[in-house]
């Protein structure tokens, strides 16, 4: 119990400090005439959204609407962040003051108040910088959560049936439909995708956040997708329900029944640890599907590539379908170095970074070695699909959501 009062008492003393030095920027950045209206303003948003957020968990995401929650967490974490950016700026400038106080106590010269010029510049150069994270993010939000981006990847091998040469492959992965709210820019990509006349259309799972009944408002967008060899999916770590607090065991069964229910009426072929050889002109290629398995402890391993490697052992390609990335370098690589091509995704890109022809960056990998695009050691391959969904933060900066396009080559 005192341990938990400590805790928070500390946790209240830092948003405090926060919410204090967030004001205290505003206050001496605004006009003085202004002050009263500005105090009233921060005061009562700091109120509503605190209380907002402290009610939330216990409350309010029973009644609200899955995908509001990430709009209302969104707009409360890039606040607190414009503000702890405002802190840094101001309390080394505070400590400062406080040594000359402190100093001119012990000297014989008289205190002086310095510095508030100063501190008025300095206020009005943090909200500044506070308003350049705080505005990508919300512009993320507005511009790029549905701004799907089109990459083109054409892979060589030469063990590709001659019959597979110039093979079209459409990836989509991390579709998360919980945290979808507009259906208008995901037809339009639907159609662009169709536009592609692909051969074969393969999803890398999570289709969802927690519920297949998340799914119910978007059946109709996505069962419109068409290839000549139509849609293979497989699950990942989202799709299990992994993450609810069901009333029973039963409950979580059905709801992941009713989960691969939802592939079959959507018109996907479901790969469970399983595989599929498409054949042309008597030559063969496998697609292999596993459930999600991620490295570590922090990821359920439901996939058994053993079982859905079984009978591709003679099939000159290779390409599987595995979720989580980290699969590759820990079990995919070091005992089945047939495996030509992995699809993964999972990653988002971290849903932030900086993509340029010059810079790569994202937090994302300092989790994950792969976490974005091609990869190749060796022979073996692996692309790492950005996610066409987004999941927590609903926006995008510098990392798109995407759709790859996969073209096998002979050679």
């Amino acid at each position: 119990m005192l341990q938990s009062i400590i805790f928070f008492s500390i946790v209240f003393g830092i948003y405090g400090t926060v919410e204090f030095y967030g004001w205290q920027a505003i206050k001496t950045a605004v006009n003085p005439d202004s002050i009263a209206s500005a105090k009233w303003i921060y005061w009562t948003t700091t109120a509503v959204l605190f209380v907002l957020f402290l009610s939330y968990r216990p409350f309010l995401y029973k009644v609200l609407p899955k995908s509001i929650s990430a709009y209302f967490a969104t707009f409360f974490v890039v606040l607190l962040l414009a503000k702890v950016i405002m802190l840094l700026f101001l309390l080394p400038e505070d400590l400062v003051r406080l040594g000359r106080f402190v100093a001119a106590k012990f000297s014989s010269g008289p205190a002086t108040e310095a510095g508030i010029t100063r501190n008025q510049f300095l206020s009005r150069l943090a909200i500044v910088v506070a308003a350049v994270p705080a505005g990508s993010l919300v512009y993320g939000v507005i511009a790029n959560a549905y701004n799907y981006t089109f990459r083109k990847e054409t892979i060589k091998f030469p063990n590709l049936p001659e019959a597979f040469d110039g093979f079209k492959i459409i990836q989509l992965s991390d579709i998360h439909s919980g945290s979808f709210n507009r259906t208008e820019p995901i037809i339009e990509a639907i159609k662009k995708i169709n536009d592609l006349n692909a051969d074969l259309i393969l999803f890398t799972g999570d289709l969802v956040n927690n519920t297949a009944d998340e799914m119910a408002d978007y059946m109709h967008v996505f069962d419109k997708l068409r290839a000549k060899h139509g849609v293979i999916s497989t699950t990942g770590n989202h799709d299990y329900g992994d993450y609810v607090e069901w009333d029973s065991p039963e409950a979580k069964v059905a709801n992941f029944e009713k989960f691969k229910g939802i592939h079959k009426q959507l018109g996907w072929n479901l790969l469970m640890n399983e595989n599929v050889v498409l054949e042309r002109d008597g030559q063969k290629i496998a697609i292999i599907g596993i459930e999600n398995w991620g490295k570590g402890n922090h990821w359920a391993k439901y996939g058994k590539l053993d079982k859905a490697y079984k009978g591709t052992e003679n099939i000159p390609f290779k390409l599987l379908m595995s979720h989580d990335p980290s699969h590759w370098d820990a079990q995919v690589r070091p005992h089945y170095p047939d495996i030509d091509l992995t699809l993964a995704g999972h990653t988002h890109g971290f849903q932030f970074g900086i993509e340029t022809k010059w810079l790569k960056w994202s937090p994302s990998e300092y989790v994950y070695k792969q976490w974005a695009g091609l990869y190749q050691e060796g022979k073996q391959f692996i692309y790492v699909n950005r996610g066409f969904g987004f999941l927590g933060y609903p926006g995008r900066v510098g990392i798109l959501p995407e759709v790859t396009e996969i073209t096998l080559k002979r050679g």
